[in-house]
């Protein structure tokens, strides 16, 4: 399972599309933190704290993570080594799983030179070092999280295609369904309670409790929940080509 694993990261980086999904997405987030004069920018917030990085970055993980497991499965399809893949002793679950933990592993890559922004405002802060670490690290759980359900769902629907682009297409709606779908369709509802249900189907209720910081027992419940359903169902999915 591990060679896999270090197979599907090593493949990720051996072309040049690679490193432009990681740098695409540190210059965006750069781009508005930094530079762009506006709310997300940390000079005219004036404050000591990169709360617009765990605004910014969902949106840009819509874009970023379908790009990242886009060919996982797609790719093993359009080359035709899927069933070369499957004829090794490895099951359906750790295949899934190894690609799976591959696309995490990409996003968190991407994710980790983010921590500079985290030094800067450490010591642009008055005084130098008033900055509130534990917020700004449960925030930075909310997102690993984010992206670890973003990668399940982008996992399923590169297991749906052996096209690329469709597959991409894919996981980009289906990020953009459970990130902010339900609550969309929620607005429709006129009953409280039933509103409240449907939204709470969405990624972006539970994200937004813990992008504050605040780590409920609940939502990281509910994060490890879909994303065990999407492993599950793209492991089905796998076994459904024997049948």
């Amino acid at each position: 399972m591990f060679t896999l694993f270090f197979k599907e990261i090593k493949e990720f980086f051996s072309s040049v599309t690679g490193y432009l999904v990681v740098i695409i997405f540190l210059l965006i987030n750069s781009m508005f933190l930094w530079i762009f004069k506006g709310a997300f920018n940390i000079f005219d917030l004036e404050m000591a704290n990169i709360d617009s990085l765990f605004i910014i970055s969902p949106w840009v993980f819509l874009f970023l993570v379908p790009a990242i497991t886009m060919n996982m499965f797609a790719g093993e399809y359009k080359s035709g080594t899927m069933e070369l893949l499957l004829t090794r002793p490895l099951t359906e679950f750790q295949i899934v799983f190894a690609k799976y933990l591959a696309s995490v592993v990409l996003v968190l890559v991407a994710l980790a030179p983010t921590l500079l922004y985290l030094f800067s405002i450490y010591f642009l802060a008055d005084p130098v070092g008033n900055v509130d670490f534990g917020a700004i690290f449960g925030s930075y759980i909310g997102l690993f999280f984010l992206a670890a359900i973003y990668s399940a769902l982008g996992i399923f629907a590169s297991s749906l295609t052996k096209n690329t682009i469709i597959s991409f297409l894919l996981g980009l709606l289906f990020c953009y369904v459970f990130f902010l779908g339900f609550e969309n369709l929620s607005y429709l509802i006129s009953s409280g309670k039933l509103s409240n249900f449907i939204i709470s189907l969405g990624i972006n209720d539970h994200y937004r409790s813990m992008s504050r910081g605040v780590i409920d027992s609940r939502d990281v419940v509910y994060f490890l929940s879909v994303i065990s359903i999407f492993i599950f169902v793209t492991k089905l999915r796998l076994e459904s080509r024997k049948w």
